[in-house]
Formats: structure tokens, sequence, C-alpha cells
């Protein structure tokens, strides 16, 4: 049995700014004047399910759809309450990692649910990367570390960069943080585990 942590996603309540995980990972934002939209493509269907539940459960109303490839997309509306993450990520039209930014619980488990991976027999845990902001990657490196979780960066030149994670405490500081799964089986199976 698990026991969570006190610092675990499931215990913080959410809000708007945890959709910064998802910018994080490959997310993209569409900002005009004071209003902004959040999106992403995912890799699978309950990636996207979980995803539109961790937007409502911030207070925005989530669309779930397929992009031009037919993968799933999540996005939100173009509203209000995404204007001050879109002048945080943002430099120019261009995203960008806030200053100092830390990943808190639901940010990080929102960038798991977009793009992280479990790989090998379980033992490494890999978030991915925007491969169309490779500016992002040291610096998310870093955010990472400051939120206790030091990665390994890797691809950054190629089309599937990532954050791989290594060892049973780094493991289990992510696990403590982001909590438990969603209630699917390819979820179960991408999840981190110590």
């Amino acid at each position: 049995m698990n026991q969570l942590s006190f610092f675990s996603a499931d215990s913080v309540a959410p809000e708007v700014a945890d959709l910064s995980g998802l910018l994080a990972g490959p997310g993209q934002l569409v900002a005009a004047a004071d209003r902004a939209r959040v999106s992403v493509v995912v890799d699978a269907q309950w990636r996207a399910d979980a995803i539109a539940e961790l937007i409502e459960d911030a207070g925005l109303v989530a669309e779930l759809t397929h992009s031009d490839e037919g993968r799933p997309l999540v996005r939100t509306g173009s509203v209000a309450e995404l204007a001050v993450l879109a002048v945080r990520w943002t430099k120019g039209a261009v995203k960008a990692v806030p200053a100092g930014w830390v990943p808190g619980p639901r940010a990080l488990r929102a960038w798991t649910l977009a793009s992280g991976r479990a790989e090998g027999d379980g033992d490494r845990f890999v978030l991915g990367l925007d491969p169309h902001a490779p500016e992002t990657h040291a610096v998310l490196a870093q955010s990472l570390m400051r939120a206790g979780i030091a990665p390994t960066m890797f691809g950054t030149r190629g089309a599937n960069p990532g954050l791989r994670i290594v060892g049973h405490r780094r493991l289990l500081r992510l696990v403590e943080n982001i909590g438990e799964p969603p209630d699917h089986q390819e979820a179960r199976a991408a999840w981190p585990r110590v």
C-alpha cells in the first residue's frame, strides 16, 4: 500500500497555474489581448481525458478533439483566467519558462499526464520536453532540480527530447508529488514505479 505525501497532487487544491505543467511539456499557449488558450496534443486518449479532468478541476472548460494527424488534443477555451499564465510563459511570441519556476505537485502531475513515460523495467522515468522549444530544456532541468528531483537531459537536438529521472529516491520523490495514476491500464504502465 502506498502512502501519499502531504505534498501530493491529490492533497493540493487545483488552480489555473497547474496548467504550467502542460507548458513544461509539449503544451502550447496562444494569447490574444487579455485572453489565452492552452492546448496539448498527446499520444493516448487516457492522457487527454485525465488532462481534461485537471483543466476542469482548475475551474475551466476543457475541449477534447483530435489534431490534424488524428492524435488526441485537449484544450481550454480562450479565457481571461489564463492571461497571467500567458504573460509568465512567453517571451515575445515564444514559449519561455518563467525565471525561478518550480513545478508544484499538480503542475508535475500535468507534465506527467502530458508526456511522462516509464522506461526500462520501471527503474527510469522520462518527462517529455517540447521539441519546438529547445531553449526551455536546460531551464526546465533546473526547475525540476529546484523541486528536489535531479534529472538527466537527453535528445535535445532530436524529435523526442526529455528529462530522465533515475534512482529510487528521485522516483519516490516524483511519485509522492504526482499521486496515483488515472484508473486506466495504459496509465498505470506509463506511470513511474518505485
